[in-house]
């Protein structure tokens, strides 16, 4: 469907602009004098923005329709990011990437929204996989965009390079819009009504004990991961001395694994089902991180990087399923709700790390992320046995 590939083009522009600066820590670091921790900074307030912003564009969306909100979301995209590139300092640095991340906010979420409306349930796995190639894509290039412009380029470079394919994505947007029917564009539902009803349609999907479980779970996911994953860079840059652009490259490992994961999500979903998607995702990304941490040799973190995104998607792609499906009356409240819990998860666990890595060091904050993860994993899974033995239907 033209509306995906528009709609994996616009998640690529926002997993670009997501991930661009973790690899350019460093180089920010030493170009406003400051520690690698506060430097981290420009990581947490867009996680913190993307997250908060959540709680607005949901029932924007249910309103005002999800394709037509994403349109002018990367619009505004575009400005904020050149906002970033003409920042005089940090500060200012600070104050761009916060309006960037609720700039982005709606391209994700609304789009995974969209799909669940559009797609039957026993398909949408599937699906929602092959549209998060883009964001995939997105993460591959702006980790790797962000550590061969922290060696070769001024840092500002890929920040104008994200702001044109905001506007490409929006463009492109606008043609697949145009080509569907009234009732695809905006399936039927209840819409969110006036923006002053926000308050309520979220108190509707919170009323869910089953919705209640997945918002905590994705939060601490967000946190055990991305708290790690925001310096596995800086880590190898400094314990190796590999150069940022070649330790970009490195991280663009887990952009691959969670390619194989999106190529072969219909045989995984239906060989493992969801215990095992989310207990083996838990056990692969706890020992990449591991591996990357405390391993003798760079070389070893190649394929954990590889592994660490494979599992990263098993797990977090389940979660995502069962978002679609917590409230389908509101599904874009019920999913801005995910994506907000799950980028303020991200919000903590990398301001957490950033306060104790200049004491600590990265290899502790590997190993506590990955404890992390085994523990959020078991969790999920015995919820999801306690709600099958109550009566409450489950997919698998």
């Amino acid at each position: 469907m033209g509306a995906i590939v528009a709609l994996s083009l616009a998640a690529m522009a926002s997993g670009i602009s997501m991930r661009m600066t973790d690899p350019l820590l460093p180089r920010l670091a030493d170009e406003f004098h400051t520690t690698l921790g506060q430097a981290s900074w420009v990581v947490t307030v867009f996680a913190v923005a993307y997250g908060l912003a959540q709680l607005l564009f949901g029932p924007l969306g249910d309103r005002f329709g999800k394709l037509r909100v994403i349109t002018w979301a990367c619009v505004a995209s575009a400005g904020t990011a050149l906002l970033c590139a003409l920042a005089p300092g940090h500060h200012s640095l600070l104050a761009g990437r916060l309006l960037a991340g609720v700039a982005a906010a709606a391209v994700i979420p609304l789009a995974m929204a969209w799909i669940g409306d559009a797609v039957p349930y026993e398909r949408r796995q599937p699906v929602l996989a092959r549209f998060l190639i883009g964001q995939i894509a997105g993460f591959a290039t702006g980790v790797w965009a962000g550590g061969y412009t922290a060696e070769h380029l001024p840092w500002r470079t890929p920040f104008v390079g994200v702001a044109v394919l905001f506007l490409a994505a929006a463009a492109v947007l606008v043609q697949a819009r145009r080509r569907l029917p009234p009732p695809v564009l905006q399936p039927p539902g209840r819409p969110g009504g006036a923006v002053i009803t926000m308050v309520r349609q979220f108190r509707a999907v919170l009323a869910q004990p089953w919705a209640r479980v997945v918002l905590v779970v994705v939060f601490c996911e967000g946190a055990v991961v991305y708290g790690p994953f925001a310096f596995i860079a800086a880590h190898l840059h400094q314990r190796f001395g590999l150069p940022l652009s070649t330790v970009g490259g490195l991280v663009m490992g887990y952009a691959l694994g969670g390619l194989v994961f999106a190529l072969g999500a219909r045989v995984l979903v239906a060989r493992l089902g969801e215990v095992w998607l989310v207990r083996g995702g838990g056990w692969l990304m706890a020992a990449a991180l591991v591996t990357i941490g405390f391993a003798p040799a760079w070389g070893w973190a190649v394929p954990a990087c590889m592994v660490m995104g494979l599992g990263f998607y098993m797990l977090h792609n389940t979660l995502q399923t069962n978002a679609t499906q917590m409230a389908p009356e509101r599904r874009g409240t019920a999913v801005a709700a995910f994506a907000c819990s799950f980028f303020l998860g991200q919000s903590v666990g990398v301001g957490l790390a950033g306060l104790v890595v200049d004491r600590t060091g990265t290899g502790p904050v590997m190993a506590v992320g990955a404890l992390g993860l085994l523990a959020v994993a078991a969790a999920f899974n015995r919820q999801r046995a306690r709600r099958a033995q109550t009566g409450t239907a489950v997919h698998v």
